[in-house]
């Protein structure tokens, strides 16, 4: 009888079958547990990785802005030499704004075709096959 029994427990082969049953069960939602959390722990590292990632990317907006801003003052200064510094600085801020204002209406444009956000070719796709079986199915019943 020593011989059957293993680690404490019965021999497998001793084992009723409810038994081996609740078992693998019992080891399958601890092994489906460890899994969520081992994939909780893997999104918590990965979502920080991001979120720096993503901090990066606002800093370099940052920073990058505060370069066009050096370039600018330096496009001014450099038109200062032969034009009034007064007259230069309007020059290039009437040359940005005019910048500012075709990019807007571009993208009010894209924003205006863009919507509504219905997935209209899909719906019309639908429409035509939901038609088609309609009308094959009619089609049948006169047969």
């Amino acid at each position: 009888m020593t011989d059957l029994i293993r680690n404490g427990q019965a021999a497998r082969s001793d084992q009723s079958t409810a038994d081996l049953v609740k078992q693998a069960a019992d080891q399958i939602s601890r092994l489906v547990r460890d899994e969520l959390r081992l994939a909780q722990a893997e999104l918590t590292r990965k979502g920080k990785q991001a979120g720096v990632g993503v901090g990066m990317f606002g800093a370099a907006g940052i920073v990058a802005l505060y370069g066009v801003t050096g370039l600018l003052a330096a496009l001014v200064i450099g038109l200062a030499v032969v034009m009034p510094a007064w007259l230069a600085a309007l020059l290039v801020g009437v040359v940005l704004l005019a910048v500012a204002g075709v990019l807007a209406m571009v993208g009010r444009d894209r924003v205006r075709d863009a919507t509504p956000p219905v997935p209209e070719e899909t719906a019309r796709s639908v429409k035509a096959d939901v038609e088609a079986v309609t009308d094959a199915v009619k089609n049948r019943g006169r047969r």
